[in-house]
């Protein structure tokens, strides 16, 4: 059960930065501010209030070329029952529209045999997966689309933010289509202090979908600043700890 618990909450993971707050950039739609070329956060996982593990983020960029590391592991008694480490990375290019994944992994430390790799071909519009030993490929590729752990970074690189997004994503092993609705998160407080907020919800299709909420702050450059998993009436969410940026 505990395993199944943090896949869920590695779908999302993103950084925060403080700062005061910015009244016109707190509009939807505002472009987002200078992104970092490095980041290094660390977030407290919760179930249902009680802590979980931690999850560390790193992001470094070269040139145009990225690389996202998302790494979860369970701690305190939890520990003893996992000791592993899930792991996800995301490999590709910054361009004008945002980012454009080339590669993602999903590995998970206790279980090397269910890594889990897809290949994004642009040229064919298609992507290549790879699981257990088997290989096999999926049509049907879309302009911006992005995978599990991109698509929060994308709020800080797109051109900009549309109130309703409607976006394509990659996973270790499937290709699904997402719509996020926003409205008005409010002010939410971090360990960085207060920060203006939009809030961005998963628009689902079926009554028992998974609710996936994020909270942006847009006078930040449009960074994550809380993310929310509600499934099965288990709340999963990420709390951000420790931050290092670098411009």
């Amino acid at each position: 059960m505990l395993k199944t618990l943090l896949l869920y909450v590695l779908l999302l993971a993103a950084p925060v930065q403080a700062a005061p707050a910015d009244a016109d950039a707190s509009r939807a739609g505002a472009k987002p501010g200078a992104p970092q070329q490095q980041m290094s956060l660390v977030y407290d996982l919760f179930r249902n209030g009680h802590k979980l593990g931690q999850v560390t983020d790193t992001f470094n960029r070269s040139g145009k070329d990225y690389t996202l590391v998302s790494e979860t592991r369970a701690s305190g008694p939890l520990k003893a029952l996992w000791p592993g480490v899930i792991r996800l990375e995301s490999r590709g290019s910054v361009t004008p529209q945002g980012l454009r994944p080339a590669r993602f992994e999903h590995a998970r430390s206790d279980a090397p045999h269910k890594r889990a790799t897809a290949q994004f071909d642009w040229a064919q519009r298609r992507i290549a997966y790879t699981y257990k030993g088997q290989a096999w490929t999926v049509a049907d590729l879309q302009d911006g689309a992005q995978d599990q752990l991109s698509q929060l970074y994308q709020f800080m690189f797109a051109p900009a933010v549309r109130t309703d997004l409607a976006l394509q994503v990659v996973s270790g092993r499937d290709l699904n289509d997402y719509r996020y609705a926003s409205a008005d998160g409010g002010t939410l407080d971090t360990p960085l202090g207060p920060l203006a907020t939009r809030q961005y919800q998963r628009v689902g299709q079926k009554p028992d979908e998974k609710s996936i909420t994020v909270w942006i702050a847009p006078a930040r450059g449009n960074l994550p600043v809380q993310v929310r998993v509600v499934e099965d009436g288990v709340v999963l969410e990420q709390r951000l700890v420790r931050a290092q940026l670098k411009g």
